[in-house]
């Protein structure tokens, strides 16, 4: 006699060129029970790897498809055919550009039709986003789904963060500093807490998100007061694929020199730049460092990424007045030791230093016993930010 499956949430976080997964029991506490990735989305290879609790350390299922409403539904082919989806209670969504919204919230028409309006503002992630969306309706049209947005974090920032220096009269159509990658952020200061680190509600953080989208955050006293990503997620530190701060002159000079348009422009700055624009080889940096020794273009982009991460971590510890904790996360932050010393290198002004031993081993605490700013590496979980969120919001309906 087998037991019938406990009620869970899905958890979706979809991506420029992935989809990660989860599901969690909903029996408090939460319970990871699955969870994975689609990757390399529109390019050769499109992989499913996923991992089960109580299974093999991890699986993987090739997919043949080149865009992400076929994924979206060959994903859920594949975990409808799980014996216990049926006891799909809610699903969660990172929404990757929220406007001004400022908490989780249950997803209606009416809030699709305000993210269909807002899609100008980010195209490589809302499009994808909806798609999930409308994907689990159409499917399962009584479950509940909730929206969970990652600007969410940054909404109290400061005024004077929030401004861009253009006509004023353009904040009306909410153009702004808006920020990203909320619900990393909120799970690490979440951890910060947990591991009683004072910063966590009365100091100063940076908090460096390093990944294949890359961003850092000033937090003081547990609250965001500027952030480097900005209009879209394509400004503030060069990424793996999108070009960070540029000059905008660049657009007109490049629109009359090589008469590109509007939409050449945005591909090119999201899609064909950073690592991969400076490397012409890679956009992956452990493929880089592996190729830094014998190709110039590997090194000055890994480089690059480095160079401007500090400088970014300068400018935030001015904004801040000075530096209590400084937090390494995302598969690059999490990862890559080298990545992490040369970031560190040469900020001992600030009281930044590294412990080599502690570093190369990827310890939770890389910076010496008596180092003035503690120097973490935390591996984030966005979507169990997701999944605590729907339970929180939902908690009525789902009987909570």
């Amino acid at each position: 006699m087998t037991s019938e499956p406990l009620p869970f949430v899905l958890t979706l976080n979809g991506g420029s060129s992935s989809i990660r997964f989860a599901i969690y029991e909903t029996a408090p506490p939460l319970k990871l029970r699955l969870h994975g990735k689609v990757d390399r989305i529109g390019l050769s290879g499109t992989k499913l790897l996923f991992h089960e609790s109580d299974g093999p350390p991890q699986a993987s299922q090739k997919f043949v498809a080149s865009d992400h409403q076929t994924v979206a539904n060959l994903l859920m082919d594949w975990l409808e055919e799980r014996q216990d989806f049926k006891s799909l209670r809610a699903v969660g969504h990172r929404v990757v550009h929220g406007m001004q919204h400022t908490t989780p919230e249950r997803i209606t028409q009416g809030l699709i039709d305000e993210l269909e309006r807002n899609k100008p503002y980010d195209r490589e992630h809302l499009p994808r986003e909806l798609e999930l969306i409308k994907q689990i309706f159409q499917r399962h049209p009584n479950v509940p789904q909730v929206a969970c947005f990652d600007t969410a974090f940054h909404h109290d920032m400061p005024r004077v963060a929030k401004l861009l220096p253009i006509p004023r009269r353009y904040e009306a159509m909410g153009i702004q500093r808006y920020g990203f990658h909320g619900l990393s952020y909120t799970y690490l200061m979440e951890e910060l807490a947990r591991l009683g680190d004072p910063a966590a509600t009365k100091g100063r953080v940076i908090l460096a998100h390093l990944g294949n989208g890359a961003s850092l955050a000033a937090v003081r006293d547990g609250h965001s007061i500027d952030t480097s990503m900005g209009f879209t997620p394509t400004a503030g530190l060069v990424m793996s694929t999108r070009s960070g701060d540029l000059d905008p002159g660049l657009l007109s000079f490049l629109s009359r020199s090589e008469k590109m348009s509007p939409t050449q422009f945005d591909r090119m700055v999201n899609q064909e730049s950073g690592l991969l624009g400076i490397s012409e080889t890679s956009s992956d940096m452990r493929d880089l460092l592996a190729e830094e020794a014998d190709d110039i273009r590997a090194a000055e982009a890994v480089e690059l990424f480095c160079y401007q991460a500090k400088k970014w971590i300068g400018s935030f510890a001015a904004a801040l007045g000075g530096l209590d904790t400084l937090v390494f996360t995302g598969g690059i932050g999490e990862n890559s030791a080298v990545t992490r010393e040369r970031i560190c290198r040469g900020l001992g002004f600030l009281g930044v230093h590294i412990d080599h031993d502690l570093n190369a081993t990827n310890q939770p605490l890389i910076s010496p016993d008596l180092g003035r700013v503690r120097v973490r590496v935390i591996p984030t979980d966005e979507e169990l930010m997701i999944a605590r969120s729907v339970l929180s919001c939902l908690s009525v309906s789902l009987g909570a």
